[in-house]
């Protein structure tokens, strides 16, 4: 039996979608434009994504299913399910570097910048203080 080859450019495509995908996803969840119902079914697919709790092989399709495909699958039918203007727009804020996504992103960036600065500064006083305290502690 041959096996399956997959041409390295389909690969490429697929690995460079994913993350496109995704944050378009996040970008439509945080929309307040959009239904709640795609919102949930999204919630739902993902939740038994990150599940412990795997489904069984005997539940037709989803039992089949591994978790990185089921993944990709929720966010595929989210996006198709949400407005065509809407996930232009989003898509073009993507292109454009000005998403929610980016906008989230560059929030977390800044904190954990500032979180690690402020961890350094505190390491910095205390290794700057070390050598008083072995000095204190020979002469104690």
């Amino acid at each position: 039996m041959e096996a399956m080859r997959l041409p390295l450019a389909r690969v490429r495509t697929f690995l460079l979608e994913v993350p496109r995908q995704g944050k378009l996803a996040y970008c439509l969840l945080r929309d307040p434009q959009i239904p709640l119902a795609p919102k949930l079914a999204l919630g739902a697919a993902l939740a038994v994504v990150a599940s412990p709790i795997k489904l069984p092989g005997w539940i037709p399709v989803a039992g089949e299913l591994d978790s990185l495909a089921l993944g990709i699958l929720a966010v595929k039918v989210f996006v198709d399910a949400c407005p065509d203007h809407l996930v232009q727009e989003h898509q073009a804020a993507l292109k454009r570097g000005e998403s929610l996504f980016d906008q989230d992103l560059s929030g977390v960036t800044e904190q954990v910048q500032r979180t690690a600065s402020e961890v350094y500064g505190r390491w910095t006083e205390r290794a700057a203080e070390l050598p008083n305290r072995l000095v204190e502690d020979r002469s104690a």
